[in-house]
């Protein structure tokens, strides 16, 4: 059975509709009228235990509502939803005991006392177990390098830091879930890279699941398995990385550094996009032909220094995604 199950799942909010004109201030006063926005829109989706699975869409897609309402911050309009055997929002104390969860945009920890602080409160607020609580702090010491920065207030803390310690706070009491939303968001390249290598370990070796939402596609390809788009508070797609890829965007570049010059180069089933000196790019069809195949030629006809494959880049794979699910209706799950 699935960790987390999610069958038609919405939810919609009342929004204010202002009046204009004269005397508009003073109307509003006294007049309400409200319009009803759906942000998530019968939503369904399974997560197997162990899934690495990325959610991604534009600003106001309903990322962040879908989130709140697994982890039984939001109480849905209409739908079914089961984490862990638990209805979140029915079982929230329950349930928090058996999930983490970052928002990257708000941290869980007390802003003006040193990160370890916090650590410790967390443990007596979620009773760990004093041996289990020294061994995850000996864990993120070594991968997080958290013994840098634990005696450190929190807001004085860089965005780096800062999410490492959010990373902390939210694993410290071993959950089998993790909610990501928008961790990395204004994080630097090294801090990222370090948050996507613990993400990856963690996974491995604790087969903790993760649902990560990030509007960082490359946070996505790296660290998850399986992707989600969701537009308009609806998923257009649910299915592997390597699937979408394969669906949307076969074309891939094989790059070629020739050894001595050649006048001109033809291969069967590859197209010559561009040439420069001695190097050449083809494009194939990884449908119709191997990357394997075409070197094997190219090396049978010519001295060749170096080849490489370029693979197609997740944001383009999602932006075909996009312009698909406007006019095709299989796309939706």
């Amino acid at each position: 059975m699935a960790i987390i199950q999610v069958r038609e799942l919405s939810k919609s909010f009342k929004v204010s509709v202002s009046k204009t004109g004269r005397l508009a201030a003073l109307r509003n006063l006294f007049s309400f009228e409200h319009t009803l926005k759906v942000a998530v829109d019968r939503v369904s989706f399974d997560i197997e235990k162990g899934d690495m699975m990325g959610y991604v869409g534009p600003n106001g897609a309903g990322k962040s509502t879908t989130i709140k309402m697994l982890t039984g911050i939001l109480v849905p309009s209409a739908g079914e939803v089961v984490v862990d055997g638990l209805v979140p929002h029915r079982d929230r104390v329950r349930l928090a005991r058996r999930i983490g969860v970052v928002f990257g945009q708000k941290s869980q920890l007390w802003w003006d006392v040193p990160v370890i602080e916090s650590l410790r409160l967390l443990k007596e607020i979620y009773k760990i177990p004093t041996s289990t609580y020294q061994a995850n702090l000996e864990l993120f010491h070594d991968l997080l390098d958290l013994h840098e920065f634990q005696d450190t207030p929190v807001r004085q803390l860089s965005l780096g830091q800062r999410m490492r310690s959010d990373l902390v706070a939210a694993l410290l009491h071993n959950p089998d879930i993790l909610f990501l939303d928008e961790p990395t968001i204004g994080v630097d390249i090294v801090a990222k890279d370090r948050f996507r290598s613990f993400i990856r370990q963690l996974n491995r070796e604790r087969q903790v699941t993760v649902l990560l939402t990030t509007h960082d596609l490359s946070d996505i390809e790296k660290v998850c398995e399986r992707m989600m788009i969701i537009d308009n508070g609806r998923i257009i797609f649910n299915g592997s990385i390597a699937g979408i890829k394969e669906r949307f965007t076969p074309y891939r570049v094989l790059v070629v550094d020739f050894a001595d010059g050649v006048s001109e180069v033809k291969i069967a089933r590859a197209e010559l996009m561009e040439r420069e000196g001695q190097r050449a790019r083809f494009q194939f069809n990884r449908q119709h032909v191997s990357a394997s195949e075409l070197i094997t030629e190219l090396a049978q006809q010519h001295r060749v220094r170096d080849i490489s494959v370029e693979e197609p880049e997740i944001e383009e794979v999602v932006r075909k995604i996009y312009e698909r699910s406007a006019t095709d209706e299989s796309l939706t799950i």
